[in-house]
């Protein structure tokens, strides 16, 4: 069964356009325990195609996770978030802070003498309100997916784990009943991921993640085992 979900997922991962959100690493919750956190997510700048110029958004968040299997984990997330979005000819649009959640999950496929490598699939979409400008009344939705795959090692007071990841953000963007959806820089979907998991005690860790060459991001989280 494990090798068929691998092969499953890795085949999804390699044969269809997958579109940035935390890759959480590689510490994950075995079969029937849990994680809970509080998790900051911050993209500084993302690029959009064409003319649309660029994204940024800042994130908070509540994170749960539940192993299905010792191998296998659901990652599920909900919170507030913002977007401000910044076309190359005209000035910046602030959407105020909102509903944002996500989900995803990650799968161990190697754990052997403290090294352990894991593929992941995350989303996160954030609702913020609706603003009125001159041209109407403007809603905005961004839409951050990404696979993973990471690999760490564990050296018991911290554990630093590198990695790549194909990426992509999608600002949708409403003028009244004007819908388009806006995608990031296809050119820039392949990043470099490099994070950190910090032990505070046996139970409680913190994890710090950013990349680099898809998007300028940063994450930061508290994390407790059950």
């Amino acid at each position: 069964m494990r090798k068929f979900l691998l092969f499953s997922i890795l085949t999804l991962y390699f044969s269809m356009p997958v579109y940035a959100a935390p890759c959480y690493g590689t510490k994950m919750p075995g079969k029937n325990n849990f994680f809970a956190g509080l998790q900051y997510h911050g993209i500084f700048k993302r690029y959009l195609e064409n003319e649309y110029g660029k994204v940024r958004s800042q994130q908070n968040f509540f994170l749960l996770s539940y192993g299905l299997f010792d191998w296998f984990s659901v990652d599920l997330k909900c919170g507030g978030g913002d977007i401000r979005q910044h076309p190359i000819e005209s000035d910046e649009i602030d959407y105020p802070y909102n509903f944002s959640g996500g989900y995803g999950f990650r799968l161990k496929f190697y754990d052997k003498e403290n090294v352990r490598m894991a593929f992941g699939f995350q989303h996160i979409s954030v609702h913020p309100k609706s603003i009125n400008l001159t041209s109407g009344k403007n809603s905005g939705i961004l839409d951050d997916w990404q696979v993973s795959l990471l690999a760490s090692r564990d050296f018991k007071k911290f554990m630093p784990y590198l990695g790549t990841r194909w990426s992509r953000v999608d600002y949708i963007h409403k003028i009244w009943d004007n819908r388009k959806r806006k995608m990031s820089d296809l050119t820039k979907s392949i990043g470099l991921i490099y994070g950190l998991d910090l032990p505070i005690t046996e139970k409680i860790w913190l994890n710090l993640e950013g990349s680099v060459f898809d998007s300028e991001e940063f994450s930061c989280s508290i994390n407790f085992k059950f």
